[in-house]
C-alpha cells in the first residue's frame, strides 16, 4: 500500500503490517483514502478528525432567494393592498425575491398613471415595514405592470 503520514509527507509503498505500526507508534488510525487503484492508498490521521475534514468539505445546498408573485389588481381596495403588504413583508423576510404585478385589461391599459400610482403606494406601505431594494424597475409588459424588489 502507498502510506501517506500525517503531515502529507509521502513515505511510499509499505507493507501493511510496518504501516499499522508507524500509526500505533504515533496513536494514530490508518485509514484506507482509496483503494480503486493499485496500490492502495493509506493515510496515517486521527479518524476523527479526517471524518470531520470530509464531512466540511461537502457543500451543502445553497438556498438562493426563491421568486414569489404577490398580484395586485387595478381597484384594489386599502385593506387588500395592506394584506398584499403584509404577504411580500414575510417573503422579504425569508430572503426571497418578490415579483409584484398589476395585470391589466382593457380600458385599464389606459390608465397607466393610475396603476402606476397604485403600485407606489404599495411600495411606499412595504417600505415603512422593511426595508427593500429594487432589483427591476417597474416595466410595462404586454398584460401589465411587475417589477421585483427584494431585501436591502
Amino acid at each position: 500500500m502507498w502510506l501517506i503520514d500525517q503531515d502529507d509527507k509521502q513515505i511510499g509503498v509499505v507493507t501493511t503490517e510496518k504501516a499499522l505500526a508507524l500509526a500505533r507508534e504515533q496513536n494514530l488510525d490508518l485509514i484506507m483514502v482509496t483503494r480503486k487503484i493499485d496500490p492502495p492508498i493509506c493515510k496515517i490521521a486521527d479518524y476523527g478528525k479526517y471524518l470531520y475534514s470530509l464531512k466540511k468539505r461537502e457543500k451543502k445546498p445553497q438556498k438562493t432567494g426563491e421568486l414569489k408573485g404577490i398580484r395586485l389588481t387595478f381597484n384594489i381596495s386599502d385593506h387588500d393592498l395592506e394584506t398584499r403588504v403584509n404577504q411580500a413583508k414575510k417573503f422579504i423576510d425569508k430572503n426571497c425575491k418578490v415579483r409584484i404585478e398589476m395585470k391589466l385589461r382593457g380600458r385599464q391599459k389606459g390608465s397607466l398613471d393610475f396603476a402606476e400610482a397604485k403600485i407606489e403606494e404599495f411600495l411606499k406601505r412595504l417600505k415603512e415595514q422593511t426595508p427593500i431594494r429594487i432589483e427591476n424597475e417597474l416595466k410595462k409588459q404586454p398584460r401589465g405592470l411587475t417589477m421585483i424588489v427584494s431585501k436591502a
